[in-house]
């Protein structure tokens, strides 16, 4: 089966035009690796997906919030169409699974990479946008972010990436991340960037987009997600240190408990 009509019956929607969705799934590695391709590759999809979510995921924060001012209804919006929230969103779909990716791009992990997977998600909803039209896909988009959209959440955790990634390094280092540009390609109208961020002299973070600031975004969320892992793993070392061996269960116990969506019980040094 070919993964467009396997993402299809995954969704349940009942699709017109199944060439839009089979374009929602094409990545540009893989375009290059098969120009005979009668479809094109998916950022012009994802341009559009990118202004519809947005829209949609505003209109249902305005609704189910009506106590929130701008700033707190500006700052849940971002936290669901960031590049990590969609990527969330992407996940549940087990979207990664469906994509078509040049070789390279797949060897190097493509199909996790949280830029990648936001990027095929917009593009994504802009295909359904084309073929179900504003009401479908605003339903549709309502129902996979039902709990991002309604739950109430602390204000921190609905800082953006950059916020979280700048709050973290001035309270260890006193520095500021610093964001380089590594790769800008495509005619003016269709950019395409490619972003590394530096943190204390290492590269801790690489995110893709058409803009700068996604771009920038996109770094610093996997930085964070960098940070996160190395403080996981440093705790499990100590535990594992401190264990007895009749205390291999805790070490264990300390991997599971870990939940990378929860950093409530985070080190006071971890990214806020």
């Amino acid at each position: 089966m070919h993964p467009a009509e396997a993402l299809i019956d995954r969704l349940g929607l009942s699709v017109r035009n199944r060439d839009l969705y089979e374009q929602a799934l094409i990545h540009s590695s893989w375009l290059h690796e098969h120009p005979e391709s009668p479809l094109g590759h998916n950022e012009r999809l994802e341009f559009l997906g990118d202004a519809v979510v947005s829209l949609a995921v505003s209109e249902a924060l305005y609704r189910r919030h009506p106590s929130d001012d701008e700033g707190i209804l500006s700052a849940r919006r971002a936290s669901i169409v960031s590049t990590p929230g969609l990527a969330r969103l992407a996940v549940r779909l087990e979207l990664g699974g469906f994509l078509l990716l040049g070789e390279g791009e797949a060897q190097r992990g493509g199909r996790v990479r949280p830029s990648l997977l936001a990027s095929a998600f917009e593009a994504l909803f802009g295909a359904i946008y084309l073929d179900l039209g504003w009401e479908g896909a605003r339903d549709w988009i309502h129902e996979q972010a039902d709990m991002e959209l309604t739950e109430e959440v602390a204000l921190t955790s609905l800082k953006s990436p950059k916020s979280r990634l700048q709050e973290h390094t001035q309270r260890t280092t006193g520095d500021r991340p610093l964001y380089r540009l590594v790769e800008a390609i495509g005619p003016d109208h269709e950019k395409h960037f490619r972003i590394e961020v530096e943190v204390d002299g290492r590269v801790l973070g690489t995110g893709e987009g058409t803009s700068r600031r996604i771009a920038e975004t996109s770094a610093a969320a996997e930085a964070l997600e960098t940070i996160r892992r190395e403080r996981v793993a440093a705790r499990a070392a100590r535990h594992a240190h401190e264990a007895t061996p009749h205390d291999e269960d805790a070490v264990t116990a300390v991997d599971a408990d870990d939940d990378p969506s929860d950093d409530t019980d985070a080190d006071a040094d971890s990214p806020s």
